[in-house]
């Protein structure tokens, strides 16, 4: 198994914007340094997130490393053109040296869509067709093509010309068939959001995806599966672990209660249970993980890369924990495929 770890910046706090994303850079580094395979920066354009530019964020970050892979988590291409977005990412995948990985998706939020003047009933045929572009214009030199919502091209150049040919785009799947069927006709790997409700939605979805990749004829054992966790707190006992993160769980109730969303699961207790969150001991989370497993099949795995209230002790102590005592067992129960470009 490989493990990212993921930001979507929020920015609900009395910092700075500046201290905000100097603290995004140094997790970044902090999970190259412990281990970690990638590092993901999502998008989201209205609050309490400050992550409208991950192409910004991840060059920043890619000076600041050297070996750890560049995940978008995920690219919103029904809010951009696929052209600017594509000269964005092929810079950034010079950049990086061929490190760079897209997750792309449809997106969510209110604010976001009127913000691009992206509507509930267009939003998923924007995603499609920005994507089918969007790809295109990352593997032919000169591209011709003509959709709904942005101007025609004739033999249209795109540069740079990417290092990666092609590069691997993943489709975040929370909730839409769409998304996964996408993913499925083009042979590109799927990541489950896997974070909001218990497993089995997203376990029907991926069971869709596997479904259709089958029905548009390619290899089932070449399916490819990420999926996400709820939150992540590890320490030697599990009556520490759930000690130490209470007042953190409760916190984020708190914090989703405010704008009246729903409260899927109300006590800490109910989430270890039956969300993907993983808090308690390192057997109690490598036996929950491989039980998910048996469940989605899935061979990369993301944390939350923000400390997320925990004191930056308690978020390096427990990082390090995962990839000291976690990460090794979880590498050796279930096989991962290479990056591309060969990385291990």
């Amino acid at each position: 198994m490989k493990f990212l770890a993921i930001t979507l910046i929020v920015h609900n706090d009395d910092r700075s914007p500046t201290a905000r994303f100097r603290e995004v850079v140094e997790n970044a580094v902090l999970a190259e340094e412990l281990g970690f395979d990638g590092f993901g920066v999502g998008e989201r354009h209205e609050r309490p997130f400050i992550s409208s530019s991950p192409p910004v964020v991840l060059s920043h970050i890619a000076a600041r490393t050297s070996r750890i892979r560049l995940f978008t988590a995920v690219t919103t291409l029904s809010l951009l053109d696929p052209v600017r977005a594509y000269e964005d990412y092929a810079t950034l995948d010079h950049l990086s040296e061929g490190r760079l990985e897209l997750i792309i998706g449809k997106g969510n939020g209110a604010a976001q869509a009127r913000l691009f003047h992206v509507t509930p009933e267009d939003q998923w045929e924007r995603n499609q067709e920005a994507y089918e572009l969007f790809r295109r214009l990352w593997r032919e030199d000169k591209v011709t093509w003509e959709g709904r919502f942005r101007p025609s091209l004739t033999d249209a150049e795109t540069w740079p010309r990417p290092l990666q040919r092609p590069i691997r785009v993943w489709h975040g799947s929370a909730t839409s068939k769409e998304s996964v069927d996408l993913a499925a006709r083009y042979g590109d790997p799927l990541f489950s959001a896997n974070v909001t409700n218990p497993v089995e939605p997203y376990a029907e979805l991926i069971d869709h995806y596997r479904e259709r990749w089958a029905h548009y004829g390619h290899d089932p054992a070449e399916a490819l599966v990420g999926a996400g966790t709820a939150g992540y707190y590890a320490a030697r006992t599990s009556q520490e672990a759930v000690e130490t993160y209470r007042p953190i769980f409760e916190a984020r109730l708190e914090f989703q209660r405010r704008p009246g969303l729903p409260i899927v699961f109300p006590t800490l207790e109910d989430a270890i249970e039956r969300s993907s969150i993983l808090v308690g001991s390192p057997q109690q989370i490598i036996d929950k993980v491989l039980r998910y497993h048996k469940r989605l099949g899935h061979e990369v795995m993301h944390l939350h890369a923000d400390a997320d209230g925990l004191t930056p002790r308690q978020h390096r102590d427990a990082l390090e924990l995962f990839q000291a005592e976690i990460a090794p067992v979880l590498r050796a129960e279930i096989p991962s495929r290479p990056f591309p470009g060969g990385a291990a």
